[in-house]
């Protein structure tokens, strides 16, 4: 992983054009959607049946290939535009403070040392207690600010976990003596990614 960026999810609610808001029975969208959109549903056109598809811009795209008068979609901006759908009501997202993370992946790429400030990393566990607060200890007194750590259990090993961190530091050599500090706790390390933050 060479960096990431964070885009604000806007929901939009679109038709085939020339067709008004009361034309609508029905709209197709992906179930994530539904969840961050039905609350504008219930109070401006409680009518309108839901119904979850499998992706937001395929909801679009068959909206627009097949025709459907009566049938809208939730999805961007960028939707609309490649679909030549009509925008009927933007920004139907309750929480307006919604952002999804994109990780940047090229292998030619190379983030220049100075600007590293972020690591992904994945690391694994003696089954004991303790272990994983030990862990966390040293990257603490190492002032790594863990922004997010998440468990996924080994397949084939009882009460083991792969655990994903994201770390945040402002000194690389503090941050390279923290992997050298836990390296001998863990047992496997890979860094899965060293990049520039982008908030």
């Amino acid at each position: 992983m060479k960096g990431e960026v964070y885009i604000r999810i806007q929901q939009n609610l679109m038709a085939l054009p020339g067709q008004q808001l009361e034309d609508i029975k029905e709209v197709r969208t992906h179930y994530m959607a539904i969840n961050q959109t039905r609350p504008w549903f219930e109070q401006n056109a409680p009518w309108i049946r839901l119904t979850e598809s499998e992706d937001t811009a395929k909801s679009a795209a068959q909206v627009a290939q097949e025709g459907l008068l009566g049938v809208g979609a939730v999805a961007s901006e960028l939707a609309a535009s490649l679909y030549n759908l009509e925008i009927l009501a933007p920004g139907i997202e309750t929480y307006k403070q919604n952002f999804t993370r994109f990780l940047i992946l090229d292998r030619k790429y190379q983030v220049p040392q100075k600007q590293i400030d972020k690591a992904i990393l994945c690391f694994t566990l003696p089954h004991k207690p303790g272990s994983l607060a030990q862990i966390l200890t040293i990257l603490s007194f190492y002032e790594m600010n863990l922004t997010r750590i998440q468990s996924l259990p080994i397949p084939g090993r009882e009460w083991q976990y792969f655990f994903y961190a994201d770390i945040k530091f402002s000194s690389m050599e503090r941050y390279r003596q923290a992997l050298s500090a836990v390296r001998p706790l863990l047992e496997d390390l890979q860094i899965l990614g060293e990049y520039q933050a982008s908030l």
